[in-house]
């Protein structure tokens, strides 16, 4: 059961895990901080499920480099 679970949401789990362990971290710097320990959760999460439905890179880097090189020519 464990591994069927980790195999489908792997990626899920341990983006929570990690936003869990790094919020914990900033809250003990403060209470009202809560908020961005929330963000931390939610941000590792949508990464995980990113990775986990297989969608490719986060971040298009090919398109953002052609349109730096078309705006810039010099930078080829």
């Amino acid at each position: 059961m464990w591994r069927i679970w980790w195999e489908t949401s792997g990626g899920r789990i341990a983006g929570v895990a990690a936003g869990l362990l790094f919020g914990i971290i900033y809250l003990i710097c403060g209470f009202w901080d809560m908020l961005f320990c929330a963000l931390l959760i939610g941000i590792g999460y949508w990464i995980g499920k990113h990775k986990d439905e297989r969608r490719g890179p986060l971040f298009p880097w090919e398109r953002l480099t052609e349109w730096a090189s078309d705006r810039w020519p010099w930078s080829r």
